[in-house]
């Protein structure tokens, strides 16, 4: 469990900065100046998802050719955000939505690889989106942040 506290501690850094703001455009290209993806914060959570997924307690689930895992459950101390990891290559993935918007950290482990046609860096979709999450041109580790850990399932044709 000393794993995980300490990447909850890790990850408090960003959902403090987040705190209560507006999960919009704005607020991702705030996360982007002040998280940038080849800055020393994110480059750091990139080693340590790389190092969890190879201890196996990271993306511990797989379905769809798609890698998975809540790692932290919404707490206080993330401002009641979860974080949830996927490993993709290639792939897209079930359709869902998100009540109360996510917070996408998108870390190509393939160069060039895009995240729902997104480069390294932070994709916000606000509250009531939805989508098919998309890895194309390669591997690509994200990692999620959802408001109290709500996301919905939903039935699409493929």
């Amino acid at each position: 469990m000393e794993r995980e506290h300490e990447f909850t501690q890790q990850i408090s850094i960003i959902t403090d900065f987040i705190g209560q703001q507006r999960l919009d455009a704005a607020l991702q290209t705030s996360l982007n100046q002040h998280f940038p993806a080849q800055g020393e914060v994110v480059q750091s959570i990139y080693r340590r998802c790389l190092q969890a997924i190879e201890a196996g307690w990271m993306c511990q689930h797989s379905h769809g050719g798609i890698d998975y895992g809540r790692v932290v459950q919404p707490c206080p101390e993330l401002q009641g955000f979860s974080v949830d990891v996927v490993n993709m290559e290639d792939v897209q993935g079930p359709h869902h939505s998100h009540p109360h918007g996510e917070i996408d950290l998108i870390m190509p482990v393939d160069n060039g690889a895009l995240f729902d046609g997104h480069p390294g860096g932070w994709l916000v979709y606000g509250p009531e989106s939805a989508h098919r999450p998309t890895v194309t041109e390669g591997r690509a580790l994200v990692l999620y942040l959802l408001p109290q850990g709500a996301i919905e399932f939903t039935r699409q044709p493929r």
